[in-house]
């Protein structure tokens, strides 16, 4: 009677934790009919190059985010009409700016981002530099009672390896 109870309890268990970390993979799948292969591979491509301006560290093929799904339509619908890569990469930038590539064109808005970290560590370089400089000519004369000090140090210390 008891093994029967517990066996009612591991399969109310089993289907409760089945139940419960199934619903993500419950979540709906996006599909794109196109007209022809060279429309799918523009807007996979699209897809993989765009970001998500939410997420940011994400591309809009990989955000779950509302954003990134109603770029994903918009590309889409940009494609089917028959817009190049190009003309939909422009159509977002204009709209979203230049954060939406991940590789953002050098210009004067944009210098900052591809010279920055070069300009940070030239800095760094240079602040240690300077600072071992310094070190190495700074040299500090003991004065008369330190050079006293330090001479009878190493007169008991002669005196205690003689024992």
């Amino acid at each position: 009677m008891i093994a029967v109870r517990n066996m009612a309890f591991y399969i109310g268990l089993i289907i409760s934790i089945t139940a419960l970390t199934s619903y993500p993979a419950q979540a709906a799948i996006e599909s794109f009919e196109f007209d022809n292969a060279q429309q799918e591979q523009t807007f996979y491509e699209l897809t993989k190059l765009l970001r998500c301006p939410k997420c940011q560290n994400q591309n809009i093929a990989d955000s779950n985010a509302e954003l990134a799904k109603d770029l994903r339509n918009k590309a889409y619908q940009l494609v089917k009409q028959g817009q190049t890569k190009e003309q939909v990469v422009d159509y977002m930038v204009t709209r979203f700016g230049n954060f939406v590539r991940y590789d953002p064109p050098l210009t004067p808005a944009t210098i900052f981002l591809w010279l920055g970290p070069l300009l940070f560590v030239m800095g760094g370089v240079f602040i240690l530099v300077k600072q071992v400089k310094t070190q190495t000519g700074k040299k500090q004369a003991l004065a008369p009672q330190e050079k006293q000090k330090l001479a009878s140090l190493l007169a008991q210390h002669d005196r205690d390896s003689e024992r």
